[in-house]
């Protein structure tokens, strides 16, 4: 077969894009509102406003996304994403944008960047068959190019907040989406894998295919896991980067800048980790290397935000777990896509998805009462506490040691996709 890295590139640029804009309204949405109000709870309302669709999307889209396409999916749900972000700013300067208001644009904005974000993680094995490269080393580019991305965005995010305002850093965001939306129209047009899944026999209802997901998620003992593990962490850190580090920027760090800082620092830990394990992670066992990275990323930059005021210390715990952080996505993603079949991929990745964000919306919320009802510190040091209990899960129990056995993608307990006959348009060959 001949490569063609071109579909493969695509990806990542939209990506890149799309990412890069998400980073900025991370920072600029709970700045926007801590300008505004004043208020930790209110910025966590609003971070629960942009959540709780998220898991909706998630929890019931998967079927969408494979009857529609997963290149269709990826750019309207790109431009309607762009339309909601884009909304505040135009609305704040007419003298129209009240609070409700926001937090409907933030639910909109979670409703449809979640199928869109599901379709192009989908596309991943696929991509990297055509591209002549391994599963491992395609998501590790991935996400390295992610955090990229996302280090760049905090970076520029904390300098345009100082600068210009929040408004203009959401502004920057809606632009993104288009850019995304128009790189894979036209980078994956043709793209098999991108097309609409078909069966040979006559469709199921979109429940059943629905539940075919949830089956078989639940049925492999590891994914499970990984979604109760992810679905903690998840939680945890929508509090930090929703709430508390912004708190701590703004009454400790000297300003948004210095958001900016610690997140991009983050992001440089985060692009060597995933660029390093794509690179070496092959030589060694996965499991080790996950519990030890699992370890590091969460309490010590907690802790560190609670018992210092300074930005050097704070920074240099951000590179190190951004370091370990970077290379736990490449072995999840790695570790999905051995165990699900083609067929039924984006509806568990969807199903999984959904799992693992089911307690996100609660952890900006939580951590917004956190701040205004004990304090920033004590708030720091439950949410690192809990972190660090979570995050010992994987070196207790036995089932995490399956990591390191990739199995061939079929049911765990039947052996077959349920008995049911697929043709997929993503289990076509390109022409070689």
């Amino acid at each position: 077969m001949t490569r063609d890295r071109r579909p493969l590139a695509a990806a990542l640029i939209a990506n890149t894009a799309s990412v890069w804009g998400s980073s900025l309204t991370l920072i600029g949405i709970p700045w926007f509102v801590l300008e505004a109000t004043g208020s930790a709870t209110r910025a966590g309302v609003v971070a629960f406003c942009a959540m709780v669709p998220v898991v909706v999307a998630s929890l019931a889209g998967g079927p969408l996304i494979d009857r529609i396409g997963r290149r269709r999916i990826s750019v309207g749900t790109d431009l309607l994403c762009g339309a909601a972000v884009g909304a505040v700013p135009l609305l704040h300067r007419a003298g129209l944008l009240e609070f409700w208001t926001l937090c409907a644009l933030m639910a909109a904005h979670g409703l449809f960047h979640a199928p869109g974000e599901t379709a192009r993680s989908a596309l991943l094995p696929e991509l990297a068959e055509r591209a002549g490269t391994t599963v491992t080393r395609a998501a590790s580019l991935f996400d390295g190019v992610s955090r990229g991305a996302r280090m760049l965005g905090a970076a520029v995010g904390g300098v345009l907040i100082a600068a210009l305002g929040a408004e203009t850093v959401l502004a920057w965001d809606a632009a993104t989406f288009a850019v995304s939306a128009a790189v894979v129209a036209a980078g994956l047009r043709g793209l098999p894998a991108g097309e609409p899944v078909r069966r040979t026999t006559p469709r199921p209802s979109y429940r059943r295919e629905l539940a075919e997901g949830y089956a078989y998620l639940v049925r492999t003992p590891l994914l499970l896991a990984i979604s109760g593990l992810v679905l903690c962490t998840n939680a945890l850190d929508q509090g930090g980067s929703a709430v508390l580090l912004p708190v701590h920027a703004e009454r400790e760090l000297g300003g948004p800048a210095a958001l900016g800082l610690v997140s991009a620092l983050w992001g440089v830990g985060a692009v060597v980790g995933a660029l390093l394990y794509g690179a070496f992670g092959a030589r060694f066992r996965r499991w080790p290397v996950f519990v030890a990275c699992a370890l590091l990323i969460g309490l010590p930059r907690y802790a560190t935000a609670a018992f210092s005021s300074e930005l050097a210390p704070l920074a240099v715990v951000m590179v190190c777990g951004g370091l370990a952080g970077g290379m736990i996505n490449p072995i999840l993603s790695t570790v999905t896509f051995e165990r699900v079949p083609a067929e039924l991929r984006t509806r568990v990745l969807g199903v999984s998805r959904a799992g693992s964000m089911l307690a996100t919306p609660l952890g900006g919320l939580t951590a917004g009462l956190l701040v205004d009802g004990v304090g920033l510190t004590a708030a720091f040091l439950v949410v690192g506490g809990v972190y660090f209990v979570v995050t010992l899960t994987p070196l207790l129990f036995p089932v995490w040691r399956q990591m390191d056995g990739g199995r061939p993608a079929q049911d765990p307990v039947r052996g077959q996709l349920n008995g049911l006959p697929f043709v997929s348009r993503t289990d076509r060959k390109p022409a070689c």
